[in-house]
């Protein structure tokens, strides 16, 4: 029988917007915890309205998709940090909650009266994590920018595209979410050393540095043999082949093969096996020297099956492929589907809408979707009556003093 939420009785207060601080919120109130997040009218999360998709292709402040995706589960309030009532209500926040996360350039915090030294004083065990492009120090420490940016800073968009192309960005900000699943860890971490010793943490996660970790063999290879990782398009350093087909259904497979023996069985299962005989493609050496020859028959082979059946044979005799998805198609992967990662809310404004569970759970106290993305505004009074407690006229007193635009 599933107890009590993982993270029930944590309060977590975001500051912030876009990806990287909103995810790490996310997965903490996905199990349980309590999380506030906090815009202002004047200065909405970016992803509210710089980003579509939008409901019906209307941009509005509650119609994006990327700000309903990644803030789920959550409550959200506005307050204005310029107006000296409304940044009382922040500092009432932040005394309130275990954990701050900001993703704010360094130094904002600090210069509007909220940095860790600040707060610190009047909550002792604050845990603050953040989280911006560089960390806190260094000489671009200020410098601003997005996910496609420090992915190419981090070596990623060199090392992708053709050989003889130029380096290709990669699908949206990749690098926020690598960081903030690491920070979502080292959230944890602070919190439990909190749990047994009262302290709390400042903790600085720089998303370029964070990146790092997933060029960990070429950074190997140029630190110790001096190679420096080149665009190869498809190709790879010890399988071949290893590529994308198109098929006759308009869609396409991708396999690769790391041995003769593993080449041997593909071709037998793509019903040409005098390509394991072809003096060109026989082993390994040959087939790496003779790859453009290679891809190009099994592309032209390829265009004569099915996506979805040549990958089943293909996985059942022990080859890796699979048929290349459209975004279409992950709303209906039996797999997907299996272990609920589709979790249907209704929003407030844009109806019905999948949001995307943590690819983990855990087995007694299993996390869930809690609510839909919240309204801009739309908490108010359920964070600052019920949670902290505010009498009715002095709700009235800070909406006259608007606190809470």
């Amino acid at each position: 029988m599933s107890g009590a939420a993982a993270l029930a009785g944590v309060k977590v207060v975001e500051f912030g917007g876009y990806a990287a601080g909103p995810h790490i919120g996310k997965v903490l109130a996905n199990f349980g915890a309590t999380v506030v997040h906090v815009e202002s009218k004047a200065r909405p999360d970016g992803f509210r309205l710089q980003y579509p998709p939008y409901k019906d292709g209307e941009p509005g402040l509650n119609r994006g998709g990327c700000f309903a995706f990644f803030n789920d589960s959550k409550y959200g309030v506005t307050v204005d940090l310029k107006n000296p009532a409304g940044l009382e209500l922040a500092r009432r926040l932040i005394d309130w909650s275990d954990i701050v996360i900001e993703n704010m350039r360094p130094g904002v915090m600090d210069r509007i009266g909220l940095g860790y030294e600040t707060m610190r004083q009047t909550n002792p065990s604050l845990v603050m994590l953040s989280t911006c492009n560089m960390g806190q120090t260094g000489p671009r420490a200020r410098t601003p920018g997005f996910g496609s940016q420090l992915s190419s800073l981090a070596g990623f968009c060199g090392a992708i595209g053709e050989a003889d192309g130029s380096p290709m960005l990669l699908y949206g900000p990749y690098i926020d979410f690598i960081a903030s699943v690491m920070s979502t860890s080292v959230a944890l971490a602070a919190l439990e050393r909190r749990r047994r010793t009262g302290q709390g943490a400042l903790i600085d996660v720089s998303q370029y540095e964070s990146g790092l970790h997933f060029m960990a063999g070429a950074l190997f290879a140029n630190h110790r043999n001096r190679i420096v990782a080149e665009r190869c398009g498809n190709r790879d350093a010890e399988a071949v082949p290893h590529g994308a087909y198109p098929c006759c259904d308009d869609r396409w497979v991708a396999f690769s093969c790391r041995s003769d023996a593993e080449f041997e069985t593909l071709v037998r299962r793509l019903g040409q096996p005098a390509l394991a005989e072809d003096p060109r493609f026989a082993t390994t050496d040959e087939r790496r020297r003779n790859v453009d020859e290679l891809d190009a028959v099994l592309a032209e082979h390829c265009r004569g099956l099915d996506s979805e059946a040549v990958a089943a044979a293909l996985q059942e005799a022990g080859i890796a492929a699979y048929r290349v998805n459209t975004i279409a198609d992950l709303f209906h992967d039996p797999q997907l589907e299996e272990r609920r990662t589709w979790r249907r809310r209704r929003h407030g404004e844009i109806g019905d809408q999948a949001y995307v569970f943590p690819g983990f759970d855990l087995a007694a106290t299993p996390g869930d979707i809690t609510r839909a993305a919240p309204l801009l505004g739309g908490d108010n009074e359920i964070v600052f009556k019920e949670f902290l407690g505010m009498t009715d006229e002095e709700f009235d007193a800070c909406a006259d003093r608007e606190a809470f635009d």
